[in-house]
C-alpha cells in the first residue's frame, strides 16, 4: 500500500463526500478508491467513514485524521514546489477558497487566461458562505471585509472598490438619468439585503468630498440576497442598483450598463487574500495573487479613467 497514495485518495473522498465523486476527481476506478480506503483503514485499525446507501462521513477518528494528513499533504506539495523553483516551471495544486459572488466575478473571469499562461498549475477552487472560513485548508482564501481585525490571519491585500450606482440603457431610455441623489426616490430601485444589516436609507457619499452624505428614503421595486439575480435584473432593464465596481466593470466596459450619478457611491469594499501561516508560500501563490490583482486593477482603472464610461 502506498501511505501517500492513500492519503490523498482519504482527503478526495472526504472533500468530494463520496468514493465515486473522489475516483471521477482523481481519474481512478471506485473499486481502487474502495480499495485504498479499505487497506488504509485495516492498516490504521480504525474506521474513518461511516457509510450507508445514502451517504458517507467521518467517524470521529476520520475527524481527526483528516486534520493531519492535510497539513502533510499540504508540506508534500511545498516541498515539491519548492524543488521546482530552481527550475522555469511553476507546477503544483492550487486550493483556492472563496465567496460565490468573488468566485463568479473577480476569479472565473481570469482561469482561462491564468491557465494558458501556468499550464502546470492546477486550480482547485471551493466556493462556499462561511463566517469563519478554513484559511490553513487553503493555499489561498479570498474574503471581503472593511479590515483584517485578526493579528493571526496573514492577508495581502487584493483591491479597494466603490459600490457604485448602475443601470441598463433601456432603463436610462425609459425612464430618464437621475441628475441628483435624491431624484432616485423617483426611479424603481433594486436593493441587495443582508442578514447582519436592516435595509434602511439609501446612504450616498460624494466622490469628492467624503464629509458630504446623502440618505435617499426610498421603497425598492426588488429587495433580493443574491448578487447574480439583482444584476441579472438591471441588465434586463428593471432599474438602478448599486453594486462593487470589481463586479460591474466588465458590463461598463461593453455598454451593457452605464455608471449612474458618477459623482457618488454608495459603499467601499477591500477584498483580501488570506494565506496560511506557514513560512514558505509556494511561488504559484505568488503568481495567482499577482494575476488576479494586475487584472482587477486594470480593469477598474480603465473603467474610472474613460469619461465615457464614467458618466453617460
Amino acid at each position: 500500500m502506498s501511505r501517500i497514495l492513500s492519503m490523498q485518495v482519504f482527503e478526495r473522498v472526504a472533500s468530494e463526500g463520496g468514493f465515486a465523486a473522489a475516483a471521477r476527481a482523481l481519474n481512478m476506478s471506485p473499486p481502487a478508491v474502495t480499495r485504498l480506503i479499505a487497506q488504509l483503514e485495516s492498516h490504521l485499525g480504525t474506521r474513518l467513514f461511516q457509510r450507508t446507501t445514502r451517504r458517507v462521513s467521518l467517524t470521529e477518528a476520520g475527524e481527526a485524521y483528516l486534520a493531519r494528513i492535510r497539513q502533510i499533504l499540504q508540506d508534500l506539495d511545498e516541498a515539491d514546489a519548492l524543488a521546482s523553483a530552481y527550475t522555469n516551471e511553476l507546477v503544483g495544486r492550487l486550493r483556492v477558497h472563496t465567496q460565490p459572488v468573488m468566485a463568479s466575478y473577480m476569479v472565473a473571469p481570469i482561469l482561462s487566461v491564468f491557465r494558458q499562461r501556468y499550464p502546470g498549475i492546477t486550480i482547485e477552487l471551493v466556493v462556499e458562505t462561511r463566517k469563519d472560513p478554513p484559511i490553513e485548508d487553503f493555499d489561498i482564501t479570498l474574503i471581503g471585509v472593511d479590515q483584517i481585525t485578526n493579528p493571526g490571519i496573514v492577508a495581502r491585500k487584493v483591491v479597494e472598490s466603490d459600490v457604485i450606482l448602475v443601470a441598463a440603457p433601456a432603463y436610462i431610455e425609459r425612464c430618464g438619468l437621475p441628475d441628483k441623489p435624491e431624484e432616485l426616490a423617483d426611479h424603481a430601485c433594486l436593493r441587495l439585503s443582508r442578514p447582519d444589516a436592516p435595509l434602511g436609507a439609501w446612504s450616498l457619499w460624494n466622490v469628492k468630498s467624503a464629509d458630504e452624505i446623502f440618505k435617499v428614503d426610498l421603497d425598492p421595486v426588488v429587495i433580493a440576497n443574491h448578487t447574480d439575480t439583482l444584476l441579472r435584473a438591471v441588465l434586463d432593464g428593471a432599474g438602478i442598483t448599486s453594486m462593487s465596481l470589481d463586479i460591474v466593470a466588465p458590463y461598463l466596459m461593453r455598454g451593457e450598463l452605464v455608471h449612474v450619478l458618477p459623482l457618488w457611491v454608495s459603499g467601499h469594499l477591500t477584498m483580501y487574500a488570506a494565506l496560511p501561516s506557514r513560512k514558505f508560500i509556494p511561488q504559484r501563490t505568488h503568481v495567482f495573487l499577482d494575476f488576479l490583482i494586475a487584472h482587477i486593477r486594470q480593469q477598474n482603472k480603465q473603467v474610472l479613467q474613460d469619461p465615457g464610461l464614467a458618466r453617460i
